[in-house]
C-alpha cells in the first residue's frame, strides 16, 4: 500500500463485511465487501443501510475528516473523546484514526482492524511533541459525553477496568465534576423504571474505591473523592462472551452526534419501532416516553434510544439506558426532542400521544392505554419508593414540582 492510503476492515460478529479506506488528506471511503452484498442471509449492520424497498444500499459518498454518521456515532464525544484521543496521541477530530485506535471494543457486534495488520501511520502523531510520553491507548469506545469505561466484575463484588479498556461486560460511569450525585440519580431512575416493568439491565451503585484500575490522568477531567459513588450497568450488547449487535437512533437516521437533539422527533423513533418491531416494542417505547417525561429527563436524545438484533436480522427496541432526571440540575420545560408537535413537558397530553400514534401509524388504543397505565403506576411507585432511593432532598423536590406541571398525571 502507498504511504498515504490505509484500510480498515469492518467486522460484524467477527466476520469482515466492509472496508473504510483513508485515501489521504483525511478523505475516507466506505464500501461493503462483495461477500456481504451477495449473502442473502447476511446479518443486519444497520437500518440506515436499507433502501425504501428493504434492499442493501451499496453506493456511499466519501467523507472528509469525519466518518459516515453510522461509524462516527460509535466514537465517544467531547470530554471522553479528548481523553482517549490524548492517551493514543491521535487528533480527536481525525475520526478514521480514532476509530483505528478504539475499534477493538465498540458498541454492538462491530470491531475494526487494519486490513493488512499495519501499524498506525507515524504522521498521525505529528502534533505530539514527545511520542515516548504517549500512554498505551485504551482500545474501546462507548459513545457519549460522560466519562465511562468498560469493566469486569470480580469475585469480591467490585469492578476492574481492564488495562486495555476492552473486554468488560459492565459499563462504569464516574461521578460528574459539574453536577451533584448523578450516579445516585441515574441508579434511582433506572430502578424506578424497572419497578414499572421496563426492560432495564442489571445495575449497581458502588463506591469509587471498589473500582480497580481507574485510568491514570482521569483526575484532570473531573474531581473524585474516595467516598463518591459510581454507577454501573450490565452491558446488554454482551452475553456469554458473545457480542449482540445494537445501533442507536442517530445511526438509524444517519445523523451526526452533534445533531442528536435535532433533525428527528419521538414520532420518527416511534415510526421505526412500529415498522420494525412488535406490539410489545411499541408498548415499551410508550412506557419509556411517559416515564422520562414524568421524571423530567430533558436529555432523551437520539443516542439514548437503540435497536437490538437478538437474532442478527430482526430489530427490536433495546433495553433501557441513560435515564436521569435532569431538572434538578437544569430546570427546563423542554424535552430534548419533539414528541409529535411539541417538545414542552407542559404540552404532554393524551392528545399529543394520540397525534403521535396517528402520524407514526401506531395502534392508538395500545399507546393511550399503556400511557395511562404507566402514569398510574408511576405515582403509586414514586409515593412508596422515593424516600428509599439514594436521592437528595432537592432532587425529590424538583421532580415533584415538575410533576405538578405535567398535564398527563393522576389526581
Amino acid at each position: 500500500m502507498t504511504n498515504n492510503v490505509s484500510t480498515l476492515n469492518v467486522l460484524l460478529y467477527g466476520e469482515p463485511i466492509a472496508t473504510l479506506t483513508n485515501v489521504g488528506n483525511d478523505r475516507t471511503l466506505f464500501a461493503f465487501m462483495d461477500s456481504y452484498i451477495n449473502d442473502e442471509s447476511r446479518p443486519v449492520l444497520g437500518l440506515g443501510f436499507k433502501d425504501s424497498l428493504g434492499d442493501l444500499l451499496t453506493n456511499f459518498k466519501p467523507t472528509q475528516t469525519k466518518l459516515t454518521p453510522f461509524f462516527s456515532n460509535l466514537l465517544p464525544e467531547e470530554t471522553m473523546r479528548h481523553y482517549l484521543a490524548e492517551r493514543a496521541g491521535v487528533n480527536p477530530a481525525r475520526e478514521f484514526f480514532l476509530l483505528w485506535v478504539l475499534g477493538q471494543d465498540l458498541a454492538g457486534a462491530i470491531t475494526v482492524e487494519p486490513a493488512d495488520g499495519e501499524a498506525l501511520p507515524p504522521n498521525v502523531h505529528q502534533e505530539v511533541k514527545d511520542e515516548t510520553q504517549l500512554e498505551a491507548p485504551m482500545r474501546f469506545s462507548l459513545a457519549g459525553v460522560q466519562l465511562k469505561f468498560s469493566a469486569v466484575q470480580h469475585a469480591s463484588g467490585g469492578l476492574t477496568i481492564p488495562a486495555t479498556g476492552k473486554g468488560g461486560s459492565w459499563i462504569v460511569k464516574l461521578p460528574s465534576s459539574r453536577f451533584e450525585a448523578v450516579p445516585e440519580n441515574e441508579y434511582s431512575m433506572m430502578e424506578l423504571a424497572r419497578m414499572l416493568g421496563m426492560d432495564v439491565p442489571e445495575t449497581q451503585l458502588l463506591p469509587i474505591n471498589q473500582i480497580a484500575n481507574i485510568p491514570a490522568g482521569i483526575g484532570k477531567f473531573g474531581s473524585y473523592f474516595n467516598n463518591a459513588q459510581a454507577f454501573a450497568i450490565k452491558r446488554f450488547d454482551r452475553a456469554n462472551d458473545q457480542a449482540i449487535h445494537i445501533e442507536d437512533f442517530a445511526q438509524v437516521f444517519g445523523i451526526y452526534p452533534q445533531d442528536k437533539y435535532k433533525k428527528a422527533s419521538m414520532r420518527n423513533i416511534a415510526q421505526v419501532i412500529g415498522i420494525e418491531g412488535q406490539e410489545e416494542d411499541i408498548a415499551e417505547f410508550t412506557r419509556r416516553l411517559v416515564f422520562n417525561t414524568l421524571i423530567g429527563n430533558a436529555d432523551m436524545h437520539l443516542k439514548n434510544w437503540s435497536m437490538i438484533y437478538k437474532d442478527k436480522r430482526t430489530a427490536s427496541i433495546a433495553p433501557a439506558y441513560d435515564f436521569v432526571s435532569t431538572i434538578p440540575y437544569i430546570p427546563d420545560d423542554n424535552a430534548s426532542l419533539k414528541v409529535s408537535r411539541s417538545k414542552k413537558f407542559s404540552d404532554f397530553t393524551l392528545d399529543e400521544l394520540s397525534h403521535l400514534a396517528a402520524k407514526a401509524m401506531l395502534p392508538e388504543k395500545l399507546v393511550l392505554d399503556t400511557a395511562k397505565q404507566t402514569v398510574a403506576q408511576f405515582y403509586e411507585v414514586w409515593a412508596k419508593e422515593k424516600a428509599h432511593l439514594p436521592l437528595t432532598k432537592s432532587m425529590i423536590e424538583a421532580i415533584e414540582k415538575h410533576l405538578r406541571g405535567i398535564p398527563l398525571r393522576s389526581g
